[in-house]
């Protein structure tokens, strides 16, 4: 049954792609936020959108919380548009990807050291781990494999050919160990990597987010202090339609007292400061806080 349910979602998915292709970028981005819109109420847990909006703002009102909804599922839907146009934003020499600070770029790169470059789901995340490679840095990206087997290859063809050629799947409990051995071998060879962060994950530790314990990824905390890497927040917000800007933030400073608990702290306190910064284009359907 579950089989049947992913074919039918990877056909529904191939004709929107299609479409898209031939509507083009701007008139696809107005027509996928429309729809989701319209769909995206009936495909989430409405309940757990609410709980999660209310762990981070428990004061504002209803009408604030069903915009912050509204424009969440219209960023869902521009994202989704926009996996047609990955070759555009990769080619594009007037880009529609503006970096706030470039020269923070080329500061990292005269560390000499190893980067973990992390950020949340915001706005079009893809465009990161792009804007990181087209900088000149040597990263690869570590990704959540889809559930969906008919879907996962093709996400993986986009992904490798136009946002990061170094793909790596995050290892599932139970099943394949092989992301794992590939991280080691790239932590082994010193290569900055780009991660998201803000999911639950079941190999994490339980850390506080908003003042809530939730289980949250370890790895960049790990190779910090065990590996030299620098730990640096990128936020990227959507300015209007398919423009984007990037901010590089201070990288986060790690003192002799610092463990992967006190570490991964600092790293959710900075993506608390992107979720208040940006409340309507983070994905607030995850079962973040789940522990």
């Amino acid at each position: 049954m579950k089989l049947v349910k992913y074919l039918i979602e990877f056909i529904l998915i191939i004709f929107f792609f299609c479409l898209f292709k031939i509507l083009r970028l701007k008139i696809s981005s107005n027509v996928s936020c429309y729809i989701f819109q319209k769909i995206g109420p009936f495909i989430r847990k409405k309940n757990k959108i609410y709980e999660n909006i209310n762990i981070v703002f428990p004061k504002i009102k209803s009408e604030e919380k069903k915009k912050i909804i509204k424009n969440m599922w219209c960023n869902y839907g521009r994202t989704f548009a926009e996996y047609m146009f990955l070759d555009f934003f990769r080619k594009n020499k007037n880009s529609n990807i503006k970096v706030n600070n470039q020269f923070k770029f080329d500061e990292l790169k005269s560390l000499k050291k190893p980067i973990l470059f992390f950020s949340g789901h915001f706005a079009n995340f893809e465009l990161l781990a792009m804007t990181i490679e087209k900088n000149n840095f040597d990263v690869c990206a570590l990704y959540r494999p889809l559930n969906n087997i008919f879907l996962n290859p093709l996400m993986e063809y986009l992904r490798i050919r136009y946002l990061c050629k170094d793909q790596i799947p995050k290892s599932i409990p139970g099943k394949s160990k092989n992301g794992t051995r590939q991280l080691l071998n790239r932590i082994k060879n010193k290569k900055n990597i780009a991660l998201m962060i803000d999911q639950k994950v079941n190999e994490g530790i339980k850390v506080d987010l908003f003042s809530k314990k939730a289980s949250t990824i370890n790895i960049p905390a790990q190779l910090a202090i065990k590996h030299g890497y620098l730990l640096v927040p990128l936020e990227i917000k959507r300015i209007k339609d398919s423009n984007f800007i990037i901010n590089i933030k201070d990288q986060i400073n790690l003192s002799r007292q610092d463990d992967q608990y006190s570490l991964t702290k600092k790293i959710n306190m900075e993506l608390e400061k992107m979720i208040l910064n940006n409340p309507e284009q983070w994905i607030w359907t995850h079962d973040r806080w789940r522990v």
